[in-house]
């Protein structure tokens, strides 16, 4: 440990830990623009500047170590002004036009300046040309409120391992995005929002489906049903100044119904129905390889996030037949909406208007996939962010927090515990595991509270082993069976683990791969700014709604049974496989 004087408080932090992490462990702000948690500092914005006794400049406090008997002052006058005038150099060169901001109130950069007391730009500059891309499903990038920071150009090559932004040029003339100036649709862009949940402006942000979503809501010709994902309850209250990971389902529902939605619904209905279809899907393939001999694809990979589909389509072909053919809970929900909820409601599929909730960005890409229409009209129709609902409640003059509680719409806002973990690291396959387990055997898992804790938490890469013991008889042959597994959460970690199988060193039966840090509550569309600390109080709010249902397992699911008895049949049948099933194909990376 090494001491050391901060603001003339007597401090001890690790030897090699910064002055910023120093100043963050005894409770001492210091703001920065470029700084992103567990990857190396860059101090490119400067923005964390701090005077220490006996240095002649400045320091970033960022990538400065402590040291033995360091004196360092976080606010002194040199340090306010040095600040200031950072900050006023880049509002001189941002054309941020904030009244019209998609990030007005929400924005890191108004934020210091309003913190910092500045009421005017001091240096009138040439302003950023204004480049807008729309390219892309998912993403927009506007250059002229780019501030340089490189936040961006880190989590998308260091924390996904995608590559898909650099810093081209020189000085005024440094422009983040695509190699060659391209558009991010002519890159490998996983449309992962990762970037635009980082981002500290309005640089890169979600194309926004919320106009298209009022307009549906004022047609009396259409019936529009709303879906929410699991990790939504856990972060839209963000939204509303709650504390990260406070609940908010009832709320939800209830804001979601004075929006004007038909019917308020649960992607953790479909979240069950997928573990029916992807459990059964595994042990299938199971059966195949030990029993039948044959050469089956595994381990079998999780199917549910769409930016691991788009990562795997572009670097890792070869492992496009162990992915799952399960669809999405989201495409799931969206193709039996339109089929069975529409039969009973008596409503035709085109004038039934599906619109999802989701944590992702990703999603609207994915709901405008070719793949996507099986249901006989498009799936899913639009996609709303976290951010996005959460701007809706506020344009309606909803008072969020007054709200009372209500509960979701049968028979597609029923589930288990086992659906809402699909928001977490690990859940997927916990709830896999939860209803593969009791099938196989015909006893619960014997794991404390149901939980698989290898892996959960948020470990890059964790791994669990189960053994089979007391196998019922259709399920005889997985008797002593040792079943693998295996969570990544996070591109890059996902690439580390498809080396490690790719190379024969590692050998799984069944992997889950999420696309963001933390899984869905880390999403690129959920409520700014998402650290480790924040992504846990979700993990653990996630937690607590599973233990406090009565049905935990996704096969006890009553509304799922009663699907299946009166339209689907079986899982992996042939209605099934037609609505909820599909395959993908390789891209060319640019």
């Amino acid at each position: 440990m090494r001491k050391l004087i901060i603001n003339g408080k007597p401090i001890e932090a690790p030897d090699g830990a910064t002055i910023l992490d120093a100043a963050k462990h005894a409770g001492i702000r210091i703001p920065t623009l470029c700084f992103l948690e567990n990857r190396e500092p860059i101090g490119a914005c400067r923005v964390c500047l701090v005077e220490v006794t006996g240095a002649r400049t400045l320091l970033s406090a960022c990538s400065t170590p402590v040291s033995e008997g360091m004196e360092v002052k976080t606010n002194s006058p040199r340090v306010r002004a040095a600040r200031k005038q950072v900050v006023e150099l880049l509002l001189s060169e941002h054309d941020g036009n904030c009244p019209v901001c998609d990030r007005n109130q929400d924005c890191e950069l108004q934020n210091l300046a309003s913190e910092l007391g500045i009421r005017e730009i001091a240096y009138e500059g040439e302003k950023a040309k204004a480049r807008i891309d729309d390219s892309t499903p998912a993403l927009v990038r506007d250059n002229s409120k780019c501030i340089k920071c490189r936040r961006c150009v880190t989590v998308c090559s260091e924390m996904q391992g995608v590559g898909a932004l650099y810093p081209q040029g020189r000085g005024f003339d440094t422009m983040i995005g695509p190699a060659f100036t391209l558009d991010l649709d002519g890159v490998a862009c996983v449309q992962c929002g990762q970037c635009a949940a980082i981002c500290p402006v309005g640089a890169i942000s979600e194309k926004s489906h919320i106009e298209s979503v009022w307009k549906a809501l004022e047609d009396p010709t259409k019936t529009v049903v709303v879906q929410t994902a699991p990790a939504i309850r856990a972060a839209l209250g963000e939204c509303f100044d709650c504390e990260p990971g406070t609940l908010v389902t009832g709320k939800m529902t209830t804001a979601l119904r004075e929006l004007g939605f038909d019917a308020v619904f649960d992607t953790d209905f479909a979240a069950d129905l997928t573990i029916m279809e992807e459990g059964t899907e595994l042990l299938t393939r199971l059966k195949k390889a030990l029993v039948d001999g044959e050469e089956v694809p595994l381990p079998m990979f999780t199917s549910c996030s769409p930016g691991w589909i788009n990562f795997a389509e572009y670097y890792y072909p070869q492992f496009l037949p162990n992915l799952s053919t399960c669809k999405s809970p989201q495409q799931m929900f969206g193709a039996v909406a339109k089929t069975y909820y529409a039969q009973k409601i008596g409503v035709k599929p085109d004038d039934l208007i599906v619109v999802s909730v989701m944590p992702c960005t990703a999603k609207k890409f994915e709901c405008g996939r070719e793949e996507m229409n099986d249901s006989g009209a498009r799936d899913v129709d639009y996609v709303l962010t976290t951010r996005e609902i959460g701007r809706m409640i506020k344009e309606a003059g909803i008072d969020f927090m007054s709200l009372e509680d209500s509960k979701m719409d049968a028979p597609m806002g029923l589930s288990s515990g086992a659906a809402d973990i699909f928001a977490n690291t690990g859940g997927v396959m916990e709830a896999a595991l939860r209803t593969a387990y009791e099938i196989v055997t015909g006893r619960s898992l014997p794991m404390e509270n149901l939980h698989v804790k290898p892996v959960a938490g948020l470990e890059g890469i964790k791994e669990a082993s189960i053994k089979i013991e007391g196998a019922v008889s259709d399920w005889s042959f997985l008797e002593g069976v040792t079943v693998n597994v295996a969570v990544a959460h996070g591109l890059g970690n996902a690439r580390r683990l498809l080396e490690r199988i790719k190379n024969g060193e590692k050998s799984y039966h069944f992997v889950e791969i999420m696309t963001c840090p933390g899984g869905c509550i880390g999403g690129g569309g959920q409520p700014r700014f998402t650290d480790d600390s924040v992504r846990l109080k979700r993990i653990n709010a996630i937690y607590a709604e599973d233990e406090g249902k009565t049905v935990r397992k996704s096969h006890e699911n009553e509304a799922v049974q009663q699907l299946y008895k009166e339209f689907l049949g079986a899982p992996l049948g042939e209605k099934s496989h037609h609505l909820l099933h599909t395959h993908y194909h390789e891209k060319d990376v640019v």
